[in-house]
């Protein structure tokens, strides 16, 4: 086994070492903390008044709202049954429908064990029983809703997509595979709802209904060799790997076990399990559940190549990849690494990630604890899943934005979105308690202070953990009843940015705890009626951003703070607020300690500021990353900012006319006709692209005299070529390819007179080469050259 380098997580975590791969330090004489642990079952724990339990109460809710059998209705339709409810719109009316049934069924289990409602079990074993139906009436073992949209634009039975593949017909693309979106993702989630409701209460009709299911794929599988597999794995297939482990854990038939090892995406997870990071421009959410897949492969086999990739994935993306809330990606994508600062947009953080980042830090928790792990942990989950989730209607967002000014998106009540997001969401929010407590041998360990009361069998004891964290640095835990009083440790964690500044009491006295691992560790002999107490310093802090110290975020604790710009429903239209000073933190003054409010006087340009947790700004927006200056450099700035705006004024006074690309009216007044096109929305900026095969095309006004045709584009764009014509003539061929890191910007193309001689307007149209793709575009200008400028 290796030891790779040791990291700082964000700056401010506790540092890791990694023994293949797995977080952990050197064992000293007299080490007290567990080499394993595990923790303690949802069902043993059940949360008290705070912001999670809302959360929880708010998800039930949701979950009420919906119709288990609209979720059926293509399960049931395909297979010839009649439906016994319309289909839901969004995503589930696409030919990924299905994917949202595997994610409810799971939610409702975990629903059920953190509430201990039965309504959610009934509704469940309800959805097997319907599964079991349709998978009968179709007797190949195969049950599913997914389509598949044929050449005419139909969408019919996506079942038709296997036998094709295994005849070696394989078109596959990152999210498409013969016509169906991410058909492989989608079966995942239906197997891990079948076999969550098997493991919540040993419903052995759901693995029943998950076996026939199983031996479907195996017979596709076994028809494909390595390469033409290779082929199939290019297409997005979640944690595949994962359920076929968990199935052979089911049923102990090593065929479950052999095919979890053989779906394994060579291009993406040797480089990992060499330690190599080629991250960069790989689509996020396709890679977290290989990787959690391969850990539980390692937990079950015991192989270290399996644990070496997912322990350097998880270092990997929090330390160089993730950003000041936990999550990670731009636009879906990995960047290089390091490179955040770059990357703060309104498409930050699709939540899908942070939901299976949590899964995955749980797994390697659990083969050695260690607390910088749940450092990460609590920082994701407190920052971006409670960021998430409406409070009020329990909608869902796709990405938390982190741009300066940006509000978030929430799915409605009116359930008409169904991203994958929804049901990451619904399973997030139903299983707050689930990494509070852990076991391992005689140690209880404390990893999330969330105010909670659970059952710890190995004692016999019950548990009360009281606590107003985030917004107060004290908790205290209670053994109110121990059947088995004696002499353990108890851990409780000390985040790696208190440095060690932590208070511990035992029944309201002082003791010196034994700091090991990231834990304040109390070992004596307990009886009912005990308690410890942990303070922890909750002071502001300054965290630079990985790869960039010019560009900063504040926070207190765990928590990351945001400047409140205000509502929603005000459009947000000023400078981005920059910090300026040498000590900014003395600016700051709390104004309510309990809801951790502060004002910011005089170390903000333009204005003051007031900063509020981040999470809690549901439908505010907010600034959270922010560029820093001493104050010469502020001077600077505001030159350069006036010379920028003395050009764009120059530009608008010689505007002959101007397309907002991805805005509809201006599309509709500019006559814009498209195929294969698609607006888009990218750091406040609308826009458009065409994919291979497609174009968009559109009217702008002329004048006689040397105009010019300017285009926006992003700079960090991967590799495309495309061309632009103006009434059909080629006027350039365009390649993006990280062309500007970091920036918009501007390419002009002088325009022959004679395109525009004697005319009104002209068709611009845009066109991707083959299997490329064009732009996105971010507007096109078309304005009068500079007097002595000719094409």
């Amino acid at each position: 086994m290796r030891q790779a380098n040791r990291r700082e997580w964000m700056r401010g975590a506790a540092t890791v070492a990694m023994v293949g791969a797995v977080p952990v330090r050197a064992m000293a004489a007299g080490t007290i903390l567990p080499d394993k642990a595990e923790p303690l079952p949802l069902a043993a724990v059940r949360l008290r008044p705070s912001i999670y339990a809302t959360a929880v109460e708010t998800n039930r809710g949701y979950l009420y709202r919906l119709n288990p059998d609209r979720l059926l209705h293509n399960f049931r339709l395909y297979a010839g049954l009649k439906p016994k409810a319309a289909i839901y719109g969004g995503w589930e009316s696409d030919t990924i429908a299905g994917h949202t049934l595997g994610h409810y069924m799971s939610a409702l289990v975990l629903t059920w064990q953190q509430t201990g409602d039965t309504e959610m079990r009934r509704r469940a074993d309800y959805i097997v029983t319907e599964l079991a139906e349709a998978q009968a009436k179709r007797g190949t073992g195969y049950v599913g809703a997914l389509g598949r949209k044929r050449p005419d634009g139909t969408i019919v039975d996506g079942e038709e997509i296997f036998p094709e593949i295994m005849a070696g017909k394989i078109k596959s693309g990152g999210f498409d595979l013969n016509g169906s979106w991410s058909p492989l993702y989608t079966v995942h989630k239906l197997f891990a709802g079948l076999l969550d409701i098997h493991g919540g209460w040993g419903n052995p009709q759901a693995l029943d209904v998950a076996v026939k299911l199983g031996g479907y794929f195996a017979r596709v599988f076994a028809a494909l060799d390595d390469a033409r597999l290779q082929e199939v794995l290019g297409c997005e297939y979640g944690g595949l790997n994962d359920s076929f482990a968990e199935l052979y854990q089911r049923t102990g038939d090593r065929q479950w076990l052999a095919l979890a090892e053989r779906i394994y995406d060579n291009k993406v997870l040797d480089p990992l399990v060499a330690g190599k990071d080629q991250l960069a421009n790989l689509h996020a959410n396709t890679q977290v559940p290989k990787l959690i897949g391969l850990a539980r492969i390692h937990e079950i086999t015991a192989k270290p190549a399996p644990a070496a990739g997912a322990g350097f994935f998880w270092e990997t993306v929090t330390g160089h990849h993730s950003y000041v809330i936990g999550g990670n990606a731009d636009r879906e994508y990995f960047s290089a690494p390091d490179t955040i600062a770059r990357h703060i947009t309104e498409q930050t953080c699709e939540h899908c990630n942070t939901y299976n980042m949590l899964k995955l830090t749980r797994h390697l928790y659990g083969w050695r604890p260690d607390g910088a792990l749940f450092d990460y942990y609590e920082r994701a989950h407190l920052n971006h899943v409670m960021a998430a989730q409406h409070p009020a209607h329990g909608g869902f967002t796709y990405m938390t934005p982190l741009m300066t000014g940006m509000a978030r998106d929430f799915s409605t009540v009116k359930d008409d979105a169904f991203w994958c997001c929804v049901g990451s969401g619904m399973e997030s929010h139903a299983k707050h308690g689930e990494s509070i407590f852990w076991q391992g041998g005689e140690t209880l360990l404390v990893n999330l202070y969330i105010p909670a009361e659970a059952r710890w069998e190995k004692r016999g004891a019950t548990l009360t953990l009281d606590t107003a964290y985030p917004m107060e640095g004290a908790a205290k835990l209670a053994f109110t009843r121990l059947d088995r009083a004696g002499r353990f440790p108890v851990a409780l964690r000390v985040p790696g940015w208190a440095h060690g500044q932590a208070a511990v009491e035992v029944n309201g006295k002082p003791v010196t705890p034994v700091f090991e691992r990231g834990y304040a560790v109390i070992d004596r002999r307990w009886k009912a009626g005990d308690t410890v107490a942990i303070r922890l310093p909750l002071d502001l802090r300054v965290e630079p951003t990985p790869g960039d110290d010019s560009v900063v975020a504040v926070v207190r604790g765990a928590m990351v703070m945001a400047a409140d710009l205000g509502p929603r429903e005000k459009d947000w239209d000023s400078p981005d607020p920059a910090m300026v000073g040498a000590n900014p933190l003395t600016a700051f003054r709390p104004t309510d300690p309990a809801t951790a409010r502060y004002v910011a006087s005089g170390v903000f340009r333009p204005a003051d500021l007031t900063f509020v947790p981040f999470f809690s700004q549901y439908d505010r927006r907010s600034a959270v990353y922010f560029k820093r200056f001493t104050e010469s450099g502020w001077k600077a700035e505001e030159t350069a900012f006036l010379a920028q705006q003395a050009h764009a004024r120059d530009i608008a006074a010689r505007s002959v006319d101007v397309m907002h690309l991805g805005e509809m009216q201006p599309e509709r007044d500019h006559k814009l006709t498209s195929d294969i096109s698609y607006p888009v929305s990218y750091r406040g900026r609308q826009g458009r692209d065409a994919r291979s095969g497609g174009y968009f095309e559109f009217t702008m006004a002329v004048k006689p005299g040397p105009l010019v045709l300017q285009a926006i584009y992003w700079g960090d764009e991967r590799k495309r070529d495309f061309d632009i014509l103006v009434d059909n003539v080629k006027i350039a061929t365009q390649r993006l390819d990280s062309d500007k890191p970091g920036q918009f910007f501007d390419v002009e193309y002088p325009l022959p007179e004679a395109l525009t001689r004697g005319k009104q307007n002209v068709r611009i149209r845009v066109v991707p080469h083959d299997r490329s793709s064009a732009g996105p575009i971010f507007g096109m200008r078309l304005f009068t050259a500079k007097k002595g400028v000719t094409a």
